[in-house]
């Protein structure tokens, strides 16, 4: 497995890549940081986020900072309405220009079509970044507590291989700058679903902790679904950053208690 994100700075500006995906020269991409933009407040600075409080002159102005900086056009960019769940859209060139919240319960995007650029957004939920170099198919998904317990990633994995004809082994795989084990503290009911989702397999990456409640590793828990898809380990690249314990560079929604902005994923195949 690969451990680290590469980090990019340019004047104020930081953002992230993924070195493997950046080795294959098929995509532009890119994870957001807090750091650059124009916005304010508990937007400070580069909030993506249209449903924050924010303007959204500022917002618009935050994408086409980074945009520009990845060289992919803003008014192409497809969005989807996130919801927690594991529903999983096959984007095209005519989901380009829809605007914000054109797919309706969609937390996942799959396209193999070039110059369409994808995006999704987070402020500790864990971001997935899938590419296959050799069908030339990208993925970009959403992933919280509840689209891990649902498996999204293992089904993000299973529609390129039956939509496209991926092969798992050939499937470049990534798990960006979220919450980590040390900050996501949960009651019982939600481990129980993890155990149901998991089974006992899952235990391995729950702690008790003394006040009764738990700590869970959302980040190996993707990790084990995408070994069970056929993934191989050299192909994984774990940012292994957590955005509750740098809420300075992330915005975090359990460190800024909800009053945050978003931190988003962009990703293009090359024309």
């Amino acid at each position: 497995m690969n451990i680290g994100f590469k980090h990019h700075k340019v004047g104020e500006l930081e953002y992230l890549t993924i070195p493997s995906f950046d080795d294959t020269g098929l995509v532009k991409h890119c994870f957001t940081t807090r750091l650059g933009g124009v916005s304010s407040g508990e937007c400070t600075s580069l909030n993506l986020g249209f449903n924050r409080k924010d303007t959204e002159e500022n917002v618009k102005k935050n994408y086409k900072i980074i945009t520009n900086q990845i060289d992919v056009e803003y008014e192409k960019l497809v969005f989807s309405n996130q919801v927690h769940e594991d529903k999983i859209a096959i984007v095209s060139d005519n989901d380009m220009r829809q605007g914000l919240g054109h797919l309706k319960g969609v937390d996942g995007l799959i396209t193999n079509q070039p110059g369409v650029p994808l995006i999704t957004f987070y402020a500790d939920c864990v971001p997935l970044f899938f590419l296959d170099p050799v069908k030339k198919v990208i993925g970009l998904v959403h992933s919280g507590w509840r689209g891990t317990v649902k498996k999204i990633g293992e089904k993000t994995i299973e529609k390129m291989n039956k939509t496209f004809g991926c092969n798992s082994q050939n499937i470049l795989v990534a798990i960006g700058p979220s919450i980590g084990q040390c900050h996501f503290e949960v009651d019982k009911p939600v481990v129980d679903e993890f155990i149901k989702a998991y089974g006992q397999q899952a235990s391995n990456f729950i702690e008790g902790k003394e006040n009764g409640k738990y700590s869970i590793d959302l980040w190996q828990l993707n990790i084990l679904q995408f070994i069970e898809k056929g993934i191989i380990e050299e192909n994984i690249t774990l940012a292994k950053e957590c955005s509750s314990c740098n809420k300075d560079m992330y915005f975090s929604h359990r460190e800024d208690k909800g009053k945050t902005g978003s931190l988003a994923s962009i990703m293009q195949l090359n024309v």
